[in-house]
Formats: C-alpha cells, structure tokens, sequence
C-alpha cells in the first residue's frame, strides 16, 4: 500500500499586486470555519474585523492579516468525494496533460488504500493548499509562496533545489525536477508561478490547483477530467462547489456528509476536504 509521506513566511521581496508573495493569516481552526461559513456576505472592512474580535485567542495582526486577505475575490478548495473514486487516475492524466507534465510526475496521485473493513478504496491526493504550509516556512528563499486566493505556488526562477520543502511537505505532493523537461508547443511556454511550463531541471515542482485556470473562470484540469465527478472545486467566499456538473452549497455540503482532512493532527489546515463514506480509518 503506498500512502503518502511527506514557521512565519519572509517578507515579500516582490512588489505588491495579484500574485504579489505575503504572509496570509494563521488562524485557528474555528476562525477559520466562522470565516467561511460567513463566505461573499462580509465586506473586506470592518464586518471582517468585528467577526475576528469576537473569536477567541485572536491577536491583533490576526485581524488585519485576516482583512487584508479578505481583498481575494475567491477563496479556493477541494471536496473529493471517496464514494464516487474508483481509481481511474483520470484527473492524474488531466493534470499531467494541462501542464505538460512525464508519466512519472503524478502531481494528484491516487493511492488504492484498505479500509477499516478490510475493503479497497482509492483516494487521490494533491497539494493541500494548508493554511500553514510548512513548504512555506521552511523555503530559504522564499520560492514557495501562498497566494491570496488559496494555492500554493513555486517560483522557479528563484527555486534552488534544497529540497528543504520536500522534506517538510507531510503530504509527499512535491517532485525534484531531476531530468530536463521535455520541449512543449511555443503557445503553452509560461514562466508565471500560476502556471510553470515546461518544469525547469534542478528545482521542485508540484499541484498549483490550476491557478491560472480558476482566475479565469475555469475549472482545475482534475476537476475537468474526473469521470467519476468525485473531485469539487469550492469556493469560500461564494459558498459553492462544483465538479462541473453539478453545484453545491459548500458549507451545507461539509455540514451533511462525513467529511475529513488529512492530517489534521498536524495543524497544517489544509483546503482539501474528503467525503468518506466506505469506513475508512480516519486516522489516515
């Protein structure tokens, strides 16, 4: 059975704007609940700074990081229903073909897995998008950065390879880039940490959560190419979920099923929820 193996960010060195790299709030779990729960309805001012003060063990630079993350149209995660998986590894090939990526790259690697029952299931497991990302903490170069909207991005250009982020990733989500990239098409060449096409050798590269697609308006490459519709793309600040066809409220539908993370224990607060379903150990 393969399972997955795998602290405050410095300051920008970039000028501020969309993708500008900038320490995001380290909330505790119930602020982090009661902020998405509140979703589109708060304003990125005083209602935000009012819902936060009112919470408890909130520091003062809580309430203004959390206001200032606020400014994000979009709150970004994942729900992937463990009911609906059978192990296709669909959204593996999406994903490698939206970024041009070899076969032995799974950016979402989906991990057949034995239940509490003795019974198999599968379970795909991409980049987490934490709330405290270790990668982040521990990146000398501030390569690996979290953006305002949720993803986790690297930037290559000043990615040296330590692999320090590796180590730290208790999800095993990151890849060294040992070989040289494969040539791809001219038209599909970008050097934006949204979106690293081709890899370059000699750095780490892993799930971005298709940040390039959702800013605009489109659907992550797993989410596109799950046959099985388990994999949602959600949004906190619109409260909803879709797998593409069908749209959920998100926290109605974390609320009804029996929902997880991954590691919670860890204290990562990771974006990715899973609806389990099959009596799965959830000590996973």
């Amino acid at each position: 059975m393969n399972e997955p193996t795998n602290s405050q960010a410095v300051p920008p060195t970039k000028p501020a704007g969309r993708n500008a790299r900038r320490e995001l709030p380290l909330l505790e779990r119930r602020t982090f609940l009661k902020l998405a729960a509140a979703g589109a309805s708060l304003a990125a001012g005083g209602e935000v700074a009012n819902l936060l003060a009112s919470l408890e063990r909130v520091s003062a630079a809580d309430v203004l990081d959390a206001r200032a993350a606020a400014d994000a149209e979009h709150q970004w995660a994942f729900i992937i229903d463990l009911r609906r998986c059978d192990g296709c590894m669909d959204c593996t090939k999406g994903c490698q073909e939206e970024h041009f990526l070899p076969a032995e790259k799974e950016w979402i690697k989906v991990h057949h897995l034995t239940d509490a029952s003795g019974g198999d299931y599968f379970m795909p497991v991409l980049c987490q998008m934490c709330e405290r990302p270790p990668c982040v903490q521990v990146c000398p170069v501030t390569a690996t950065y979290r953006l305002d909207d949720g993803p986790i991005v690297i930037d290559q250009s000043v990615c040296i390879g330590c692999r320090m982020c590796m180590a730290a990733c208790p999800y095993g989500v990151r890849f060294f880039n040992w070989e040289a990239p494969a040539d791809v098409p001219p038209e599909a060449e970008s050097d934006s940490p949204l979106y690293q096409v081709p890899q370059i050798q000699g750095t780490v590269g892993k799930c971005d959560s298709c940040a390039h697609l959702t800013r605009d308006g489109d659907l992550p490459a797993c989410v596109r190419s799950c046959s099985m519709e388990a994999i949602y793309v959600a949004d906190f600040a619109t409260d909803v979920a879709t797998n593409g066809r069908d749209s959920v409220g998100l926290a109605q539908y974390l609320r009804e099923n029996d929902v997880f993370r991954l590691k919670e224990h860890l204290g990562t607060e990771p974006r990715v929820y899973y609806v389990a379903g099959h009596g799965q150990d959830l000590d996973y």
